[in-house]
């Protein structure tokens, strides 16, 4: 039996094969709906963090395409009450065609996808969010060009987007400036991982010297979901906020970009958010197009 096509993190894939999704994804978006290439062909979306974009864009692209979708949510399953995930992998490998889970942990994943003999798509984890990105890079070529010749400045936490704008910078061969409070920057070795594989990855906690001339600004929101200790996050990110003044430092045709929801006057002023740089519903309706690429390679 062939092995599932899993999507579970950037750096496991050559910058062939995601170039593979994103003109998937283009074509798609470009073409007038006709055909149902996914027509009896079923997703299983289990949800162990809550969502918008993620829920609602990979339930429509997969209807757009002809399928159906089932959604789970983690407390309605058995693993809420002692299953295991292998267990489960096992079950919904005989029911669905392809499986995608939004969670905290990267183990209960891989777990996942270990024992799932479909594809299994990583819609979310603590250390990485790769739909996004892809959805991120069809939205930047859309607006300027090649990622490859980017400048991409990142204010803010050093969170899990932070980490797969790392990934993509080590494939697409970008430049990367990080901005980050030293409390909450990346972690050191996959930074330097970056760096030997030939990533040119810039690392400070000044947010101007970042954007500086840059061709997108990017930021997210300073607490994530369940996150803790949010009053002492918000002091150790204020001057992270990306407003108008810095937004000056960037290019002139700079654009900017947030992977929603936002937090208007937090990690953005709503001015910027709102701004004729900004791509932000772009970039969020891109997350179907980007999704009904991905679905397509998994289930190819």
């Amino acid at each position: 039996m062939a092995q599932p096509k899993h999507f579970l993190e950037l750096d496991q894939f050559s910058v062939a094969q995601l170039r593979t999704i994103l003109d998937l994804s283009t074509d798609l978006k470009s073409r007038v709906r006709k055909s149902h290439p996914l027509q009896a062909k079923t997703l299983a979306m289990i949800f162990e963090k809550p969502s918008t974009r993620t829920r609602v864009s990979f339930e429509v692209g997969m209807k757009q395409l002809g399928g159906e979708v089932i959604v789970l949510n983690a407390n309605e399953l058995q693993i809420g009450r002692g299953e295991t995930i292998a267990d489960t992998a096992r079950v919904l490998s005989r029911y669905v065609d392809v499986i995608m889970l939004r969670t905290d942990e990267p183990k209960k994943l891989y777990e996942l996808a270990e024992y799932s003999t479909v594809p299994v798509i990583n819609g979310l984890t603590d250390r990485s969010h790769p739909v996004q990105l892809l959805a991120d890079i069809m939205t930047y070529e859309e607006h300027i060009g090649p990622i490859g010749d980017a400048c991409i400045a990142w204010c803010g936490d050093g969170n899990n987007m932070a980490l797969t704008w790392l990934q993509a910078a080590t494939l697409f061969g970008f430049e990367l400036r990080l901005a980050c409070p030293n409390e909450l920057s990346l972690d050191e070795e996959d930074v330097s991982y970056a760096k030997e594989h030939g990533a040119q990855i810039f690392v400070s906690n000044d947010p101007i010297s970042a954007v500086k001339d840059a061709d997108c600004v990017v930021t997210d929101t300073w607490v994530s979901m369940g996150g803790e200790g949010a009053s002492s996050r918000l002091k150790i990110l204020e001057p992270f906020r990306v407003c108008q003044s810095l937004m000056r430092h960037a290019s002139p045709e700079a654009i900017f970009m947030h992977c929603l929801p936002a937090h208007r006057g937090e990690e953005v002023e709503a001015s910027v958010l709102e701004g004729v740089q900004s791509v932000v519903w772009d970039e969020a309706e891109n997350r179907l197009h980007a999704q009904k690429g991905l679905l397509m390679w998994c289930l190819s």
